[in-house]
């Protein structure tokens, strides 16, 4: 959840760090800090709040020298106070610590520091580290210490480490949360994500659980916690740094939103070739697909949104019984699998906790997993069986938007291909399938032309702090997806249903007060059905913004507002319908002056369970 970012080189160290944070605010932006050898002397700067917080905090203070670890935090343990903000030293003030995830042991490692004499400023579980390290330095061997340390340590832990005992050295550790190595010319860098280290390098290594990266300004080396040296090399990322700049636009999420249509663009080109679909080019993988009889989907929050839209499409398109479902709950409960079952993480970082655990879970089970994810070697990719990727680029925004659409589309895709290959897809099918999935991105860029009139619509409603939002067969999750993005960026509390439910009880809470959006996209399987339920809102004085297709009137005359997609194939219109409430919540939001690409409390990967 926390940003790390390390850095050992020529560069103003300050610069490196403070810019490195600003890239990763978006992993938490509790507080920030600091801490960098300044002419030799461990120097530290941490403050509650915004990163900005953190540079009034050094009122224009230069650091003189070449080493130094930052960090933005996600309160886990302790309140947000500058105390608990990383980061922590020990009791002599030598050695710094910055940290992601959770010690679990850490109440029972600080007791006995604090009956050994070692006095802690906070509440948090990281500050046992540097004292753990402080307790084991024998004055001459810092790495040995470091690794003494680490042997005592429960939890899962990404950590940069650094003391004026060893001043050319920066350390890295990894066990369960996710650390970067950039390798650059004659510097090198840690960061939690890739973003960080975009303008400095795009080689890297992705530490894998159980190692450390050894860094000094000549060198680097990976080992186990041991010591023992490890073969790793290199992989150069694709991304620019262009990609991790808003360009214009107010905020990365509106960027992001209209990012959309080349993000699908680049899918289709890649995974359709010559009038076929690719993305089973891989034989191994098209033939477990063949031989499995049920696919689960385990993921959260919008990536779990996109799983059920999954489990639609695998059932109209390939007739492959599917579920989706919470991965956290999948975890905590006894599912009914066996080796026909193949089990599909979904995720957008590829480091999602509850997420990877369930990876691990079914691994341990015997099944063999695929995950659909962006981040290239990320650690669901790695640890899964197969891996697809979305290629929708750095998503910076912590609601996401662009990744979700391009989900939908892979889910899309995979399901059309499946169905092809079993048969349950004719050939004048498939030419009309591939041929309304290449004019999806022009029709993005349509309902994006619409932002105007959205934008009316927002400044109808931004007052309201109530909504509900319906939607039925294919559309029900995209219902539960316009409700999560309302509530994440705007605070207002949004609630998703399928409408066929309605009348089950939360009927009882339409009125004159209520807006309720209704996503009814024309010639669907569940459009009359639909139509009756917005008759039922009607009926009730609910306030009605409907979401319907270009030409389509039935419904006109029960709506406050419209929201308009292009005609599409049942299939695609989750793609089309997510687009119009993206910009709905984003508008609102911004009217009610809520911090869009950073709401409170949440955190873009969620890497703590």
């Amino acid at each position: 959840m926390c940003g790390i970012v390390g850095y050992i080189g020529p560069k103003d160290v300050d610069s490196v760090i403070l810019v490195g944070l600003e890239k990763l605010e978006y992993r938490g932006y509790d507080s920030a800090g600091i801490a960098a050898l300044h002419r030799g002397k461990l120097f530290v700067r941490k403050k509650a709040g915004r990163i900005k917080s953190l540079y009034e905090a050094l009122n224009g203070f230069r650091i003189d020298g070449n080493l130094g670890i930052g960090h933005t935090r996600w309160a886990t343990h302790g309140k947000v106070t500058d105390e608990n903000a990383h980061p922590h030293v020990d009791c002599n003030h030598r050695i710094a610590v910055v940290h992601n995830g959770i010690i679990e042991n850490y109440a029972q490692l600080k007791q006995e520091l604090e009956n050994e004499g070692h006095t802690f400023a906070s509440d948090t579980d990281t500050e046992i580290i540097p004292h753990l390290i402080e307790k084991y330095y024998d004055g001459h061997n810092f790495l040995a210490a470091v690794r003494q340390a680490l042997q005592r340590l429960e939890g899962s832990f990404a950590l940069a480490i650094i003391s004026q005992y060893a001043p050319n050295l920066l350390i890295g550790v990894r066990k369960g949360s996710p650390l970067i190595v950039g390798i650059g010319e004659g510097e090198y860098l840690l960061a939690s994500d890739i973003p960080a280290l975009l303008s400095h390098t795009k080689d890297v290594i992705v530490l894998e659980d159980g190692e450390m990266a050894v860094l000094t300004d000549k060198e680097w080396q990976i080992t186990d916690f041991e010591g023992r040296p490890l073969s790793r090399q290199p992989k150069t990322i694709e991304w620019d740094a262009r990609m991790v700049e808003k360009e214009g636009y107010p905020h990365f999420m509106l960027k992001e939103i209209h990012e959309q249509p080349t993000v699908l663009r680049n899918n289709l080109e890649k995974y359709i070739k010559w009038g076929e679909f690719t993305l089973l080019k891989d034989f191994n993988l098209r033939r477990l697909l063949l031989n499995k009889s049920k696919i689960l989907f385990q993921a959260c929050g919008t990536s779990l949104h996109a799983g059920m839209v999954g489990k639609y499409l695998l059932e109209y398109l390939a007739r492959m019984p599917a579920d989706a479902e919470f991965s956290s709950e999948f975890l905590y409960r006894s599912p009914v699998i066996d080796h026909k079952t193949l089990v599909v993480a979904i995720s957008q970082s590829g480091e999602t906790a509850d997420t990877l655990s369930g990876v691990r879970m079914a691994k341990e089970e015997g099944l063999e997993v695929l995950s659909i994810v962006n981040v290239v070697d990320s650690s669901i990719a790695r640890e899964s069986d197969y891996v697809i990727y979305i290629n929708a680029g750095p998503e910076i925004g912590v609601a996401s938007t662009k990744a979700y659409t391009a989900q939908l589309l892979i889910l899309s895709l995979l399901a059309l291909e499946l169905g092809a290959l079993k048969g349950f897809i004719t050939e004048n099918e498939i030419h009309t399938y591939l041929e309304e999935l290449k004019a999806l991105p022009a029709k993005i860029e349509k309902v994006l032309a619409q932002e105007a009139e959205i934008q009316k619509i927002a400044q109808k409603y931004h007052s309201f702090n109530n909504f509900m939002f319906l939607g039925r067969g294919i559309n029900y999750p995209t219902a539960l997806e316009g409700a999560l993005k309302l509530k994440e960026i705007s605070y207002i509390h949004a609630v998703g249903y399928a409408a066929g439910e309605m009348k089950h009880g939360p009927i009882a809470l339409i009125d004159e007060h209520l807006p309720v959006v209704v996503i009814n996209p024309s010639k669907t399987s569940v459009h009359k059905k639909t139509a009756s339920n917005i008759r039922e809102v009607h009926a009730r004085g609910g306030k009605i913004i409907l979401l319907r297709s270009e030409g389509d009137e039935e419904s006109l005359p029960y709506a406050k507002d419209v929201l308009t997609i292009p005609q599409t194939l049942e299939p695609f219109t989750p793609i089309l319908s997510i687009v119009p409430l993206q910009l709905l919540a984003y508008h609102i939001a911004v009217l009610r002056g809520c911090d869009v690409d950073k709401p409170r409390n949440l955190a873009k990967s969620v890497t703590v369970e």
